[in-house]
C-alpha cells in the first residue's frame, strides 16, 4: 500500500506539471504580438493629409476624351484695319507681353482714310437714334407700325456694332507721327500664340491675323459628348481632368456650356470645362481625359479616397489614425472603385480617419515595430 501512495503522489505531481506546462504553451499560442509604440516623427507628420470614412452613395466614373483650348474670351486677334510696310516688329512666338506694351510699327497713310470712316459711322449712329426715337414715338401713337419700330432698332443696333469694333480696333494703335508710321500696342496681357509679321513685310487686305494675344490663366477643355453618353452630361456637373503631362493630378472644374448642335465632323457635342491655370501647367493643344461620377442608384456604402488604400501580399489595408502616437493597419475589402473613392466593407468604421499621404511609409514603420 505504501508504495502505491507513493506512486499516487508522483504521477499527481507529474500530471500538474504537466497541465501547467500545457496551459502556458497554450498562452503562448493565442496571445497576440505585442506593438511597441511608434510614434510619428514630426517631420514626416508635417507632409501627412487625412481623411474621413464616409457613407457615401455608390457612383461609377465615365471617361470622355478631349483637348486643352484657349479661353475665347480672354483671346484676342489682331487684324491689320490698315495696308503699309512693316517698319519693325518687336516680338516673337511664344512671348509674354503687358497690356499696353508696344508690338509692331506700320508705315501707313490708310489710317487716316479709317478714321474718316468713323466719324461717318458715329454721325450715322447719331441719325439713328434720332429716328427711332420719332418712330418710337409715333408708333406709341399709333402713326408707326411696329415692323417700322422694329426696323429703327434694327438700325441702331448694326451701326452701334460696328462702331464697337471700329473703336476695339483702332484702340491698338497708339497714333502717327510725323512720317506716317504708327504704333501697334498690346491690349490685354498674354501670350503670342500665333504670328505672321516680321519686319520689312506689305500688309495687305487678308482673312488672317498678323498675331494673336490669349492669356492663358484659364484654359477651357473641350469634351467630346457622344449620343450613347447625352444623358450622364449635365451643366455645372464636377469633372476631373488629366492629361498624360501630368498623370498622377487631378484637376478640378465642372461643365459650364454644353453645345446643342452636334459639331458635322466629328459627330460629337461639345462639353465645356473652364479651368484655373496659373500654374501654366495646361497647354492649348494637349489631349485630355474628363472623368465625371454617374450614380446608378446602387445604394451607398463605406468610402475612402483612392490614394489611402495599401495594396500588400494581395490583402487591402489602410492605416487609421488617432494621434502621431497611436495609429492602427485595419484589413479592408473592397467592393468597387471610380476615380476618387474606394467603397469598402469592414475594416473600418464611418467616422473613423485615414491617413492619404505618407501612408505606406507609416505602414511600414507599423509593421516594423510589430
Amino acid at each position: 500500500m505504501k508504495s502505491i501512495k507513493t506512486f499516487s503522489k508522483h504521477t499527481i505531481g507529474y500530471a500538474v506539471l504537466a497541465a501547467l506546462t500545457l496551459s502556458a504553451c497554450k498562452q503562448q499560442e493565442v496571445a497576440p504580438q505585442a506593438q511597441d509604440s511608434y510614434c510619428i516623427p514630426e517631420e514626416i507628420g508635417k507632409g501627412l493629409n487625412f481623411a474621413k470614412v464616409t457613407q457615401r452613395p455608390i457612383q461609377r466614373t465615365m471617361s470622355l476624351n478631349g483637348t486643352v483650348e484657349y479661353n475665347q474670351d480672354k483671346t484676342i486677334p489682331f487684324y491689320s484695319l490698315v495696308e503699309g510696310i512693316v517698319v519693325s516688329a518687336k516680338f516673337s512666338l511664344g512671348d509674354f507681353v503687358k497690356k499696353g506694351q508696344l508690338l509692331a510699327e506700320i508705315r501707313s497713310t490708310d489710317l487716316n482714310e479709317f478714321k474718316t470712316e468713323l466719324r461717318a459711322t458715329e454721325a450715322e449712329l447719331k441719325v439713328a437714334k434720332r429716328e427711332l426715337e420719332s418712330v418710337s414715338s409715333m408708333y406709341q401713337d399709333g402713326i408707326s407700325s411696329q415692323k417700322e419700330l422694329l426696323e429703327a432698332e434694327e438700325d441702331v443696333q448694326v451701326l452701334e456694332s460696328k462702331l464697337r469694333s471700329a473703336k476695339s480696333n483702332l484702340s491698338m494703335f497708339n497714333g502717327q507721327n510725323k512720317e506716317g508710321i504708327y504704333q501697334i500696342i498690346a491690349p490685354q496681357d498674354g501670350y503670342i500664340v500665333t504670328k505672321s509679321i516680321v519686319t520689312g513685310m506689305t500688309i495687305t487686305d487678308t482673312d488672317e491675323p498678323l498675331f494673336t494675344i490669349a492669356n492663358l490663366n484659364d484654359v477651357w477643355i473641350l469634351a467630346n459628348v457622344y449620343a450613347t453618353s447625352m444623358r450622364y452630361v449635365n451643366l455645372n456637373a464636377e469633372v476631373q481632368v488629366s492629361t498624360l503631362a501630368y498623370p498622377d493630378e487631378k484637376f478640378k472644374g465642372h461643365i459650364s456650356n454644353i453645345s446643342q448642335v452636334f459639331d458635322a465632323e466629328e459627330r460629337v457635342l461639345k462639353a465645356r470645362i473652364v479651368l484655373n491655370n496659373h500654374e501654366m501647367k495646361l497647354r492649348p493643344g494637349m489631349s485630355a481625359e474628363i472623368h465625371l461620377l454617374i450614380d446608378d442608384n446602387q445604394g451607398e456604402a463605406l468610402a475612402v479616397p483612392n490614394n489611402a488604400i495599401i495594396f500588400d501580399n494581395n490583402q487591402n489595408y489602410v492605416v487609421v489614425y488617432q494621434d502621431k502616437c497611436h495609429q492602427e493597419i485595419r484589413q479592408i475589402t473592397p467592393l468597387t472603385k471610380n476615380q476618387e473613392y474606394t467603397y469598402i466593407q469592414g475594416g473600418v468604421q464611418e467616422g473613423e480617419t485615414v491617413i492619404t499621404t505618407n501612408e505606406l511609409l507609416i505602414y511600414e514603420q507599423l509593421n516594423n515595430h510589430l
